[in-house]
């Protein structure tokens, strides 16, 4: 995985972090293990879309980024989240381009880092 891909996307989970701190969805208690387990797309039917993202989608990104596995060949987390907060886009703008930035990073050919 080029280095470039790997810093820019350790920043953006950070940054994610940070969003979903500054609108209060950054939970101190994980859901249980149940939960966390569901075979729905964004544990859907046992998850908020904000759990799913602070539980589910951001330590799995930061393993993959840890061990140097390669990334998914795409990434749509922007899409869902616009679906699942259509009612409140202009609260969570800056939530949005952060995953669209992350979809883009995850999607982009290897050529365009370098």
């Amino acid at each position: 995985m080029a280095a470039q891909i790997k810093l820019k996307l350790q920043g953006l989970l950070a940054e994610l972090e940070n969003e979903l701190r500054a609108l209060g969805w950054w939970e101190q208690q994980a859901p249980s293990a149940q939960a966390l387990q569901s075979q729905e797309p964004f544990c859907i039917d046992t998850l908020e879309f904000a759990q799913w993202l602070q539980w589910v989608f951001v330590p799995r990104m930061s393993a993959i980024l840890k061990s140097g596995h390669a990334l998914p060949s795409q990434c749509a987390i922007y899409e869902a989240a616009e679906v699942v907060y259509q009612q409140q886009l202009g609260q969570v703008t800056d939530l949005l381009e952060c995953l669209k930035t992350i979809d883009q990073t995850v999607s982009a050919p290897l050529q365009s880092f370098h």
